[in-house]
């Protein structure tokens, strides 16, 4: 039985006389019973006609409050309105308010419909949520009917407020949902990571909209990203704005009927990233941590991020991918040590649940596939987790080893005054070699130590331990002063770097895996 009460009699007639479909009549009579949305239309239209059809019944009562015969003849009124009601049925079976949304889309075959579409893309899940996109000219006529049925209910001193009104989506979501995840052997659930979306169109009544945009200009702006300004929260905007006297004599209430019914758009899934962690080795002075393009032009195949991504993406079946890391080196500096931690987000995987094994055999792929790079420590981490990595990247510290030149011939001791210096402070311009992508700005670092190793009468080895973010080869050859101090002044002579390599990235993430 229905969950309807005597309040809801005149109401559940009006919209049954206007054409509106049963799961429409339930909505605005604030009926909250999922199960109620999954019964047949046919079983849910007779018991709406046989309550509407009990106020004629013996127990009835007539205005003085006096019972009624039990051979009485009915009501003329009550028996035009059912007519009313029949007739509205027979001429059009298309509801008004949802246009079909809640009649034939709620049948079984549509949910099979849905569930191959999603079998077909071949994602891997336990529970999935079921998102629904509606036109938004369907808001318009809600707000049509709510009207039509506020000014009954007004007439009998109720009240009935459009928020109680159960929303087209959540009814659709009541019938279908359930059908849906037994035929994919999920369960639908209010938050998942895998998300299935329903959407449909009317172009029919596309036009329904438009009258707003001359009411409330200021609620309709053109975006960049949307091929119309009638988004439906902009016609939502709108609606709460307009008075219901301009919107009656805009828009009839109820709406006019539909000739066609919705038409359902591809079903589409979505599942959220997933986010890969590790630290990485490289070993070659001629690959680059990005793709390294030039004018349109690429200068060097392959890169670090393409090396551990590609096993990736093909292993989670992703649609792309984003990468990240602690700082980055230049392409001729090599990475040592115990490497730099680097995160990988996947974009839509269809596969995301690997065991520490099926982990373990993909960081052996990655190192296989190139003698250029190492992984370590791979895992898969939270999104929340990888801001770990950027969190206080400044105040990390990074160890460099550089091979230098120095124009005058030197001795060991000359270099000796070098490890007495501590936090030695700096102020670097942006590079010139980087100033086409990154802000012109001054920023300030700290050179925490340095150590040296004599090689011959112009090169040696510098140790430096510095704050991360410190440009090191400018740090040696001063980049035409724009850094200051430098090398080239501490030194009273030209230097310049020959070679680099960064030794450490001392950041305590992600956690390291013993082998």
């Amino acid at each position: 039985m229905l969950s309807l009460k005597e309040k809801d009699r005149p109401i559940v007639r009006k919209l049954l006389c206007a054409g509106c479909c049963v799961r429409c009549v339930l909505r605005f009579c604030c009926v909250g019973t999922s199960s109620a949305y999954r019964r047949s239309s046919q079983d849910l239209h007779k018991e709406l006609l046989a309550f509407i059809s009990e106020e004629n019944s013996p127990e009835s009562h007539d205005a003085s409050g006096e019972e009624k015969s039990s051979d009485a003849p009915p009501n003329k009124r009550m028996r035009t309105d059912e007519d009313s009601v029949t007739a509205a049925q027979t001429d059009s079976d298309i509801c008004p308010v949802c246009l079909g949304v809640l009649q034939d889309f709620c049948d079984p075959t549509f949910a099979k419909q849905v569930s191959d579409a999603v079998k077909k893309q071949q994602y891997e899940f336990d529970s999935l949520v079921l998102t629904v996109s509606l036109p938004a000219q369907m808001s318009v006529r809600e707000h049509s009917c709510w009207l039509h049925v506020k000014k009954e209910v007004r007439e009998k001193s109720m009240c009935l407020g459009k928020e109680d009104v159960i929303q087209v989506k959540d009814a659709f979501k009541w019938a279908v949902q359930g059908k849906i995840g037994q035929e994919l052997g999920a369960a639908v659930v209010a938050n998942s990571p895998c998300e299935v979306s329903v959407g449909f169109i009317h172009p029919e009544t596309q036009e329904d909209c438009h009258f707003l945009a001359n009411a409330c200009p200021d609620c309709f702006k053109p975006t960049k990203n949307k091929a119309s300004i009638f988004t439906r929260m902009a016609v939502v905007k709108a609606l709460e704005k307009i008075s219901e006297e301009k919107f009656s004599r805009h828009y009839p209430c109820p709406p006019k009927k539909a000739n066609t019914r919705c038409t359902a758009l591809d079903t589409t899934c979505l599942h959220t990233s997933v986010f890969i962690a590790g630290r990485y080795n490289k070993f070659s002075r001629e690959l680059p941590q990005t793709p390294w393009v030039i004018d349109g032009e690429r200068r060097m195949d392959g890169s670090v991020e393409e090396l551990i991504a590609a096993p990736l993406l093909s292993s989670f079946r992703a649609d792309g991918f984003n990468f990240s890391s602690s700082g980055r080196e230049d392409v001729d500096v090599r990475t040592l040590g115990n490497g730099r931690p680097f995160a990988v987000e996947l974009l839509n995987p269809h596969r995301t649940k690997f065991s520490r094994t099926e982990i373990k055999h993909l960081q052996e792929t990655i190192n296989q596939s190139s003698d250029k790079i190492r992984v370590r420590d791979l895992q898969i981490v939270t999104r929340d987790a990888t801001s770990r990595m950027k969190e206080g990247e400044e105040e990390k510290t990074k160890t460099y080893s550089a091979l230098i030149w120095t124009e005058k011939a030197i001795d060991s001791p000359d270099l000796e005054f070098l490890a007495n210096i501590k936090d030695l402070r700096i102020a670097q311009k942006t590079p010139l070699r980087v100033l086409h992508r990154r802000p012109l700005a001054v920023r300030q670092r700290l050179i925490h130590s340095m150590s040296t190793i004599y090689l011959d009468k112009h090169h040696f080895t510098l140790k430096l331990c510095t704050q991360a973010g410190t440009y090191i080869k400018e740090f040696v050859h001063g980049d035409f002063g724009r850094t200051k101090p430098n090398l080239c002044d501490l030194m009273k002579t030209d230097a310049d770097i020959l070679e680099l390599d960064v030794e450490s990235v001392d950041i305590d993430w992600p956690p390291a895996i013993p082998d």
